[in-house]
């Protein structure tokens, strides 16, 4: 039996769905459970050449022998989950995707008083989806949850019973977070970051999982840094830079162009000490170092990644067990069992 939990060491776009799609596939765990805040955080999913974007089921999807659960510490916009029910048919998620009872659900006024806020949407740089006025009702105690709406009736479920239960049986569950660690409202930039803690101890009490049950916390690091919206960003480097070294991108949610900088070791130390991290996924090296692109043999990188993975372990004291060095599952150099 084993519960572990994965969540991003930045401002979120580490790529969290590479890394869940590739554990997930490779380890088989019998519960894949969802984290997080809701709708406004982004997973993108590479799978056989084709690619998903995902906002509230789990990326996990990929594994078909598992059960797709949403904590009740989520954030359900109907709309979007129905959508992704439909999206992902082909993988027979309708009849094994559930959310807590409950989550508290995201209504069209949320999303308008999201969009109507200039201090959100100009200032912070909310994505608008709703979720801070959502967390706004239930902290009131005025939000609907998921077991009292129609639209929820036939996917709704007790995520802690059904989660605990599988530990109790000597069963896996993996607990995969969203948007990131800078993003936290109590140990992130605050203001500008989101509307509840985004760590592992949140994601663990999303899920109704207690701290004695999680044997490994895998906090997952871009080979660079982005961020976007508005905030604090020590490492920031110019527009310009940023596509000299072809690091332009844009957000999964919204689409607006992320910010780029180079990685930031005193960010990371803080992120693995606040997450208790066990483990730490670098992704995108192939970006950092094109040279390294799709290898999967760690004895074939380069002296100087070589060096930025021994860096990185020595800053944060937690080893790199997963380097994802391209977009698809076979773009993985694991050493779990040699390191762990």
């Amino acid at each position: 039996m084993t519960c572990s939990i994965l969540v991003g060491g930045g401002w979120g776009d580490e790529g969290k769905g590479k890394c869940i799609t590739y554990l997930c596939y490779n380890d088989k765990p019998d519960i894949i459970a969802r984290a997080g805040v809701g709708p406004n955080a982004g997973h993108s999913v590479e799978f056989h050449g084709e690619k998903y974007a995902l906002r509230m089921i789990p990326s996990g999807f990929v594994h078909t022998g598992a059960k797709l659960l949403i904590g009740a510490g989520v954030l359900v916009d109907p709309e979007v989950f129905m959508h992704e029910i439909d999206y992902l048919n082909k993988y027979n998620v309708k009849g094994r995707t559930f959310a807590d009872y409950r989550c508290a659900i995201i209504e069209k006024k949320h999303k308008k008083q999201d969009q109507a806020s200039d201090y959100l949407s100009k200032t912070i740089g909310s994505t608008g989806t709703g979720c801070g006025p959502a967390n706004a009702a239930r902290v009131m105690r005025v939000a609907k949850l998921a077991g009292e709406i129609e639209e929820m009736s036939f996917y709704t479920t007790n995520v802690p019973a059904e989660v605990n239960r599988a530990l109790d049986e000597n069963k896996n569950v993996f607990i995969e977070g969203s948007q990131g660690f800078g993003l936290s409202l109590y140990y992130g930039t605050y203001p500008y970051v989101t509307s509840k803690d985004t760590t592992a101890s949140s994601a663990a009490s999303d899920v109704g999982v207690g701290p004695t049950r999680i044997d490994d916390v895998i906090v997952v690091f871009k080979s660079y840094i982005t961020r976007v919206g508005a905030g604090p960003f020590r490492t920031e480097m110019s527009e310009e830079k940023a596509e000299k070294m072809g690091l332009e991108e844009y957000g999964t949610v919204t689409g607006r162009r992320r910010r780029i900088g180079l990685f930031d070791m005193e960010l990371a130390a803080e992120s693995c000490m606040i997450n208790g991290a066990t483990q730490i996924a670098l992704t995108c090296v192939d970006r950092l170092y094109p040279e390294c692109e799709r290898v999967k043999d760690y004895s074939k990188l380069s002296v100087e990644i070589k060096r930025f993975v021994d860096e990185i372990e020595g800053e944060t004291g937690v080893p790199v067990t997963i380097i994802s060095t391209g977009p698809d599952l076979e773009d993985t150099i694991d050493l779990r069992d040699e390191i762990l």
